[in-house]
Protein backbone atom coordinates (compact mmCIF):
# COMPACT_ATOMS: atom_id res chain seq x y z
CA UNK A 1 0.00 0.00 0.00
CA UNK A 2 3.87 4.73 0.13
CA UNK A 3 4.62 8.79 1.21
CA UNK A 4 8.11 12.61 2.08
CA UNK A 5 5.77 11.24 4.40
CA UNK A 6 5.81 11.96 8.01
CA UNK A 7 6.74 8.89 9.79
CA UNK A 8 9.92 9.01 8.38
CA UNK A 9 10.65 8.91 12.36
CA UNK A 10 8.50 5.77 12.92
CA UNK A 11 10.28 3.64 9.97
CA UNK A 12 10.01 0.70 10.94
CA UNK A 13 12.38 -0.50 13.99
CA UNK A 14 13.84 -3.50 14.12
CA UNK A 15 15.70 -5.12 16.24
CA UNK A 16 18.79 -7.03 15.95
CA UNK A 17 18.75 -10.63 13.64
CA UNK A 18 17.25 -13.31 15.28
CA UNK A 19 17.03 -16.88 14.53
CA UNK A 20 14.46 -19.53 15.53
CA UNK A 21 13.51 -22.58 14.50
CA UNK A 22 10.30 -23.68 12.05
CA UNK A 23 9.69 -26.79 10.47
CA UNK A 24 13.47 -27.81 11.61
CA UNK A 25 15.01 -25.10 9.58
CA UNK A 26 16.66 -22.10 11.06
CA UNK A 27 15.38 -19.01 9.83
CA UNK A 28 17.25 -15.69 9.85
CA UNK A 29 16.16 -12.02 9.56
CA UNK A 30 17.39 -9.97 6.48
CA UNK A 31 16.44 -6.71 5.39
CA UNK A 32 16.98 -4.83 2.12
CA UNK A 33 15.89 -1.38 0.86
CA UNK A 34 15.92 0.18 -2.87
CA UNK A 35 14.67 3.22 -4.10
CA UNK A 36 11.83 2.74 -6.89
CA UNK A 37 8.14 4.08 -7.62
CA UNK A 38 9.43 7.64 -6.31
CA UNK A 39 10.29 6.02 -2.75
CA UNK A 40 11.90 3.97 -0.90
CA UNK A 41 10.51 -0.02 -0.54
CA UNK A 42 11.94 -1.50 1.90
CA UNK A 43 12.10 -5.79 2.29
CA UNK A 44 12.52 -7.59 5.45
CA UNK A 45 12.06 -11.52 5.32
CA UNK A 46 13.15 -14.75 7.29
CA UNK A 47 15.07 -17.11 5.21
CA UNK A 48 17.31 -20.46 6.00
CA UNK A 49 20.53 -18.90 4.50
CA UNK A 50 21.96 -15.61 3.06
CA UNK A 51 21.98 -17.01 -0.64
CA UNK A 52 18.18 -17.69 -0.83
CA UNK A 53 17.46 -14.47 1.10
CA UNK A 54 19.54 -12.17 -1.40
CA UNK A 55 17.91 -13.97 -4.54
CA UNK A 56 14.10 -13.71 -3.57
CA UNK A 57 15.42 -9.98 -2.67
CA UNK A 58 16.65 -9.44 -5.80
CA UNK A 59 14.10 -10.97 -8.00
CA UNK A 60 11.24 -9.13 -6.03
CA UNK A 61 12.89 -5.63 -6.51
CA UNK A 62 13.49 -6.77 -9.95
CA UNK A 63 9.67 -7.00 -10.10
CA UNK A 64 9.27 -3.59 -8.85
CA UNK A 65 10.85 -1.71 -10.97
CA UNK A 66 9.56 -3.62 -13.93
CA UNK A 67 6.18 -2.69 -12.77
CA UNK A 68 7.18 0.67 -12.30
CA UNK A 69 8.64 0.89 -15.53
CA UNK A 70 5.20 -0.30 -17.16
CA UNK A 71 2.85 1.44 -14.56
CA UNK A 72 4.76 5.07 -14.23
CA UNK A 73 2.96 8.63 -15.26
CA UNK A 74 6.25 10.19 -14.93
CA UNK A 75 8.24 8.45 -17.41
CA UNK A 76 6.99 9.21 -20.85
CA UNK A 77 8.15 6.20 -22.28
CA UNK A 78 6.05 3.62 -20.02
CA UNK A 79 3.50 1.55 -21.53
CA UNK A 80 0.79 3.86 -19.30
CA UNK A 81 2.58 6.96 -20.58
CA UNK A 82 2.06 5.46 -24.18
CA UNK A 83 -1.51 4.47 -23.61
CA UNK A 84 -2.59 7.84 -22.27
CA UNK A 85 -0.67 9.59 -25.51
CA UNK A 86 -3.10 7.49 -27.92
CA UNK A 87 -6.06 10.11 -26.53
CA UNK A 88 -4.09 13.44 -27.50
CA UNK A 89 -4.34 12.05 -31.01
CA UNK A 90 -8.06 11.14 -30.75
CA UNK A 91 -10.53 10.30 -29.10
CA UNK A 92 -12.54 8.11 -28.88
CA UNK A 93 -9.00 5.43 -29.77
CA UNK A 94 -8.81 2.36 -31.36
CA UNK A 95 -8.82 -0.84 -29.11
CA UNK A 96 -5.41 -0.27 -28.05
CA UNK A 97 -3.31 -4.00 -26.95
CA UNK A 98 -1.69 -3.75 -23.43
CA UNK A 99 0.09 -5.94 -20.97
CA UNK A 100 -1.08 -8.59 -18.48
CA UNK A 101 0.27 -6.26 -15.85
CA UNK A 102 -1.42 -2.86 -17.12
CA UNK A 103 -4.88 -4.73 -18.01
CA UNK A 104 -4.47 -6.05 -14.31
CA UNK A 105 -4.35 -2.88 -12.95
CA UNK A 106 -7.04 -0.92 -14.73
CA UNK A 107 -9.51 -4.11 -13.83
CA UNK A 108 -8.98 -3.88 -10.16
CA UNK A 109 -8.80 0.05 -10.58
CA UNK A 110 -12.21 -0.07 -12.15
CA UNK A 111 -13.78 -2.35 -9.69
CA UNK A 112 -12.95 -0.08 -7.56
CA UNK A 113 -14.22 3.20 -8.81
CA UNK A 114 -17.27 1.34 -9.55
CA UNK A 115 -17.52 0.58 -5.56
CA UNK A 116 -16.75 3.85 -4.80
CA UNK A 117 -19.36 5.98 -7.53
CA UNK A 118 -15.80 7.34 -8.41
CA UNK A 119 -13.90 8.40 -5.57
CA UNK A 120 -11.33 6.45 -6.27
CA UNK A 121 -10.29 7.17 -10.44
CA UNK A 122 -7.33 6.43 -12.06
CA UNK A 123 -8.24 8.90 -14.87
CA UNK A 124 -8.03 12.00 -12.50
CA UNK A 125 -4.30 11.86 -14.13
CA UNK A 126 -5.03 15.74 -15.53
CA UNK A 127 -6.13 17.50 -12.99
CA UNK A 128 -3.64 15.81 -10.60
CA UNK A 129 -1.15 17.51 -13.07
CA UNK A 130 -2.34 20.60 -12.59
CA UNK A 131 -2.56 20.44 -9.15
CA UNK A 132 1.32 19.61 -8.78
CA UNK A 133 2.10 22.51 -10.90
CA UNK A 134 0.08 24.82 -8.07
CA UNK A 135 1.87 23.19 -5.34
CA UNK A 136 5.23 23.80 -6.76
CA UNK A 137 4.24 27.33 -7.65
CA UNK A 138 2.48 28.15 -4.78
CA UNK A 139 -0.68 29.18 -6.07
CA UNK A 140 -3.85 28.11 -6.71
CA UNK A 141 -4.43 26.68 -10.27
CA UNK A 142 -6.46 28.88 -12.69
CA UNK A 143 -9.73 27.83 -12.86
CA UNK A 144 -9.78 28.16 -16.43
CA UNK A 145 -6.78 25.29 -17.06
CA UNK A 146 -8.59 22.90 -14.48
CA UNK A 147 -11.65 23.13 -16.06
CA UNK A 148 -10.17 22.08 -19.40
CA UNK A 149 -8.32 19.04 -17.52
CA UNK A 150 -11.54 17.94 -15.92
CA UNK A 151 -13.15 17.40 -19.02
CA UNK A 152 -10.50 14.74 -19.76
CA UNK A 153 -11.50 12.84 -16.49
CA UNK A 154 -14.34 9.58 -15.83
CA UNK A 155 -13.28 6.58 -14.78
CA UNK A 156 -16.15 5.32 -17.67
CA UNK A 157 -14.36 6.88 -20.44
CA UNK A 158 -12.17 3.66 -19.96
CA UNK A 159 -13.52 0.82 -22.11
CA UNK A 160 -11.79 -2.56 -21.27
CA UNK A 161 -12.02 -5.91 -23.19
CA UNK A 162 -10.23 -8.52 -21.24
CA UNK A 163 -10.64 -11.47 -23.45
CA UNK A 164 -9.12 -9.58 -26.34
CA UNK A 165 -6.41 -7.95 -24.14
CA UNK A 166 -7.52 -4.17 -25.44
CA UNK A 167 -8.30 -0.63 -23.68
CA UNK A 168 -10.09 2.36 -25.32
CA UNK A 169 -9.98 5.80 -24.15
CA UNK A 170 -12.82 7.87 -24.74
CA UNK A 171 -12.36 11.04 -23.80
CA UNK A 172 -9.61 13.19 -25.30
CA UNK A 173 -6.42 13.80 -23.55
CA UNK A 174 -7.08 11.59 -20.90
CA UNK A 175 -3.46 10.77 -18.25
CA UNK A 176 -3.92 7.70 -15.82
CA UNK A 177 -2.50 8.01 -13.14
CA UNK A 178 -2.19 4.75 -10.74
CA UNK A 179 -0.39 6.51 -8.00
CA UNK A 180 -2.93 5.05 -5.72
CA UNK A 181 -2.78 1.28 -6.98
CA UNK A 182 0.59 0.96 -8.40
CA UNK A 183 2.78 0.49 -4.77
CA UNK A 184 0.43 -1.42 -3.76
CA UNK A 185 0.20 -3.95 -6.55
CA UNK A 186 4.02 -3.99 -6.51
CA UNK A 187 4.11 -4.88 -2.54
CA UNK A 188 1.96 -8.05 -3.28
CA UNK A 189 4.04 -9.01 -6.38
CA UNK A 190 7.21 -8.36 -4.34
CA UNK A 191 5.68 -10.86 -2.08
CA UNK A 192 4.43 -13.20 -4.56
CA UNK A 193 8.15 -13.15 -6.30
CA UNK A 194 9.75 -14.30 -3.39
CA UNK A 195 7.49 -17.20 -2.17
CA UNK A 196 8.73 -18.62 -5.90
CA UNK A 197 12.33 -18.76 -3.75
CA UNK A 198 10.48 -20.88 -0.57
CA UNK A 199 10.58 -16.99 1.31
CA UNK A 200 6.83 -16.73 2.98
CA UNK A 201 7.63 -14.76 5.95
CA UNK A 202 8.37 -11.50 4.49
CA UNK A 203 7.19 -7.68 4.84
CA UNK A 204 7.05 -5.09 2.19
CA UNK A 205 6.58 -1.31 2.60
CA UNK A 206 6.37 0.42 -0.79
CA UNK A 207 6.50 3.92 1.40
CA UNK A 208 2.69 3.94 2.95
CA UNK A 209 1.51 0.43 1.73
CA UNK A 210 2.62 -2.56 3.11
CA UNK A 211 2.29 -6.24 2.09
CA UNK A 212 2.62 -9.13 4.54
CA UNK A 213 3.44 -12.44 4.11
CA UNK A 214 3.53 -15.38 7.15
CA UNK A 215 3.98 -13.99 10.52
CA UNK A 216 7.81 -14.14 11.22
CA UNK A 217 9.18 -16.83 13.65
CA UNK A 218 7.66 -17.08 16.65
CA UNK A 219 5.18 -14.26 16.46
CA UNK A 220 1.79 -14.79 15.42
CA UNK A 221 1.90 -11.79 12.99
CA UNK A 222 3.88 -8.67 11.89
CA UNK A 223 3.12 -5.54 13.93
CA UNK A 224 2.42 -2.30 12.45
CA UNK A 225 2.27 1.13 13.11
CA UNK A 226 -0.60 3.27 11.98
CA UNK A 227 0.40 7.11 12.90
CA UNK A 228 -1.74 9.21 10.31
CA UNK A 229 -0.48 12.45 11.73
CA UNK A 230 2.24 13.51 12.99
CA UNK A 231 1.25 14.96 16.21
CA UNK A 232 -1.39 12.60 16.72
CA UNK A 233 -1.10 11.09 20.48
CA UNK A 234 -3.02 8.35 20.16
CA UNK A 235 -1.29 6.09 17.21
CA UNK A 236 -1.59 2.66 17.56
CA UNK A 237 -0.46 -0.48 16.38
CA UNK A 238 -2.38 -3.51 14.92
CA UNK A 239 -0.86 -6.83 13.96
CA UNK A 240 -1.49 -8.78 10.63
CA UNK A 241 -0.40 -11.98 8.83
CA UNK A 242 -1.07 -12.79 4.78
CA UNK A 243 -2.58 -9.32 4.73
CA UNK A 244 -2.14 -5.82 3.11
CA UNK A 245 -2.78 -2.04 5.04
CA UNK A 246 -2.23 1.30 3.49
CA UNK A 247 -2.37 5.09 4.93
CA UNK A 248 -3.67 7.86 2.47
CA UNK A 249 -3.55 11.48 4.07
CA UNK A 250 -2.11 14.70 3.54
CA UNK A 251 0.22 14.90 6.30
CA UNK A 252 3.40 15.96 4.16
CA UNK A 253 1.78 16.83 0.20
CA UNK A 254 -0.58 19.74 0.78
CA UNK A 255 -0.27 23.24 -0.33
CA UNK A 256 -1.47 26.32 2.29
CA UNK A 257 -2.86 29.38 0.84
CA UNK A 258 -4.74 32.15 2.77
CA UNK A 259 -5.40 29.86 5.77
CA UNK A 260 -6.66 27.32 3.41
CA UNK A 261 -5.07 23.63 3.27
CA UNK A 262 -5.18 21.83 -0.13
CA UNK A 263 -4.60 18.43 -0.34
CA UNK A 264 -2.66 16.37 -2.94
CA UNK A 265 -5.29 13.82 -3.12
CA UNK A 266 -7.97 15.38 -4.95
CA UNK A 267 -11.64 14.43 -5.53
CA UNK A 268 -12.07 13.20 -8.89
CA UNK A 269 -15.79 13.67 -9.24
CA UNK A 270 -15.14 17.27 -8.44
CA UNK A 271 -11.79 17.88 -9.78
CA UNK A 272 -10.98 19.63 -6.11
CA UNK A 273 -8.21 18.85 -4.01
CA UNK A 274 -9.58 17.74 -0.43
CA UNK A 275 -9.52 21.26 2.21
CA UNK A 276 -10.89 18.89 5.06
CA UNK A 277 -7.63 17.25 7.14
CA UNK A 278 -8.48 13.24 6.71
CA UNK A 279 -6.20 10.05 7.30
CA UNK A 280 -7.49 6.45 6.33
CA UNK A 281 -5.90 3.47 7.48
CA UNK A 282 -7.43 0.48 5.87
CA UNK A 283 -6.80 -3.33 5.78
CA UNK A 284 -7.50 -5.62 3.07
CA UNK A 285 -6.70 -9.17 2.04
CA UNK A 286 -3.87 -7.43 0.25
CA UNK A 287 -1.85 -4.79 -0.91
CA UNK A 288 -3.66 -3.83 -3.56
CA UNK A 289 -6.76 -3.33 -2.18
CA UNK A 290 -5.82 -1.49 0.78
CA UNK A 291 -3.85 1.12 -1.16
CA UNK A 292 -6.82 1.91 -3.56
CA UNK A 293 -9.30 1.62 -0.96
CA UNK A 294 -6.93 4.12 1.49
CA UNK A 295 -7.47 7.14 -1.44
CA UNK A 296 -11.19 6.14 -1.54
CA UNK A 297 -12.02 6.48 1.80
CA UNK A 298 -10.28 9.57 1.97
CA UNK A 299 -12.20 10.92 -0.76
CA UNK A 300 -15.40 9.64 0.77
CA UNK A 301 -15.16 11.07 4.54
CA UNK A 302 -15.87 8.92 7.27
CA UNK A 303 -19.23 7.86 6.64
CA UNK A 304 -19.71 6.71 3.13
CA UNK A 305 -15.88 5.80 3.46
CA UNK A 306 -16.42 3.31 6.55
CA UNK A 307 -19.92 2.02 4.31
CA UNK A 308 -17.54 1.19 1.38
CA UNK A 309 -15.41 -0.89 3.65
CA UNK A 310 -18.25 -2.84 5.07
CA UNK A 311 -19.07 -3.76 1.58
CA UNK A 312 -15.57 -4.90 1.13
CA UNK A 313 -15.26 -8.39 2.47
CA UNK A 314 -12.16 -8.84 4.05
CA UNK A 315 -11.42 -5.09 4.71
CA UNK A 316 -11.23 -2.75 8.08
CA UNK A 317 -10.53 0.47 8.34
CA UNK A 318 -9.81 3.40 10.13
CA UNK A 319 -10.45 7.09 9.77
CA UNK A 320 -9.12 10.05 11.99
CA UNK A 321 -9.69 13.74 10.78
CA UNK A 322 -8.65 16.92 13.04
CA UNK A 323 -11.21 19.23 13.98
CA UNK A 324 -9.64 22.25 14.78
CA UNK A 325 -6.83 21.12 17.46
CA UNK A 326 -8.96 17.65 18.10
CA UNK A 327 -7.89 14.36 16.45
CA UNK A 328 -11.51 11.70 16.20
CA UNK A 329 -10.96 8.78 14.98
CA UNK A 330 -13.58 5.94 13.59
CA UNK A 331 -13.36 2.46 12.92
CA UNK A 332 -15.22 -0.06 10.74
CA UNK A 333 -16.15 -3.03 13.72
CA UNK A 334 -13.34 -4.94 12.96
CA UNK A 335 -11.22 -3.18 13.29
CA UNK A 336 -10.37 -2.80 17.03
CA UNK A 337 -10.07 -6.81 16.50
CA UNK A 338 -6.47 -6.31 15.12
CA UNK A 339 -5.45 -3.44 17.35
CA UNK A 340 -2.69 -4.64 19.61
CA UNK A 341 -3.20 -3.91 23.40
CA UNK A 342 -1.00 -1.85 25.25
CA UNK A 343 0.02 -4.90 27.37
CA UNK A 344 0.98 -6.80 24.52
CA UNK A 345 3.40 -4.01 23.03
CA UNK A 346 7.22 -4.75 23.69
CA UNK A 347 9.29 -1.90 23.50
CA UNK A 348 11.33 -1.40 20.38
CA UNK A 349 14.58 -2.13 21.61
CA UNK A 350 14.05 -5.13 23.09
CA UNK A 351 11.52 -6.76 20.73
CA UNK A 352 12.21 -9.12 18.31
CA UNK A 353 9.15 -8.39 16.14
CA UNK A 354 9.36 -6.28 13.27
CA UNK A 355 7.42 -3.36 13.13
CA UNK A 356 6.91 -1.42 10.17
CA UNK A 357 5.03 2.37 9.99
CA UNK A 358 2.67 3.08 7.27
CA UNK A 359 2.34 6.89 6.46
CA UNK A 360 0.06 8.58 4.57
Amino acid sequence: MTIDKLCRRFWPVLAATALAACAGERLERHEYTEAHMGTQFRIVLYAGDPRTADRAAHAAFERIAELDAELSDYDEHSETSRLSAQSERGAPTAAIAVGDDLLHVLERSLDVSRASCGAFDVSVGPVVAVWRRARRQHELPDPRRLATAFESVGWRNIELDAAAHTVRLLAPRMRLDFGGIAKGFASDEALRVMRTFGVERALVDGGGGISVGRAPPDCTGWSIALVPFADEVDAIEIELENAGVATSGDESQALEIGGARYSHIVDPRTGQALTRRTAASVIAPDGTTADALATAVCVLGEGAGLALIAATPGSHARVTTLDGEHFKSCESPGFPALMLRAADRQAPSTSQQPRASSKP
